[in-house]
Parts: C-alpha cells; sequence; structure tokens
C-alpha cells in the first residue's frame, strides 16, 4: 500500500493557522461546540461592537439597518 501525499502543504497550514491567533500554539482541540474565528471576523466583530452594535434584521434605525446590511 503506497502513502499519498498529502492534500495540504506545510506551508498552507501555516497560513491557515496565522488566520486564527488562537489556534496558534493549539494541537488538538476537544469539542467541535464552538468554532474558532479567523481574524478578519475578528476584526469585523470588534468593528461592529465599536461603532454601531444593533440587532440585525430587527430595527428600523441607523444602527441596525447597518448592522443588517454588513451582516448580509
Amino acid at each position: 500500500m503506497s502513502q499519498q501525499p498529502s492534500v495540504m502543504s506545510e506551508l498552507d497550514l501555516k497560513r491557515i493557522r496565522s488566520a486564527f491567533p488562537s489556534l496558534e500554539n493549539v494541537h488538538f482541540l476537544d469539542s467541535a461546540a464552538s468554532a474558532q474565528k479567523p481574524l478578519s471576523v475578528i476584526k469585523a466583530m470588534d468593528d461592529v461592537m465599536r461603532t454601531h452594535y444593533a440587532n440585525v434584521h430587527r430595527g428600523v434605525y441607523s444602527f441596525s439597518q447597518t448592522t443588517t446590511e454588513k451582516f448580509e
């Protein structure tokens, strides 16, 4: 039986891990109950929390409309 080469190279793995700050030094996760977020999502969440946090799809005021637009 021949061993197939890995589809993902070590370089790809490093690039992917760099997008998820919480996984930088983690080698094993014991639960899939919560998803780790890439840095781009963390930055987007930070922007929403700092500038226009509101419920999505639930308001007619500007903060809610802006948050809904960004969510979609």
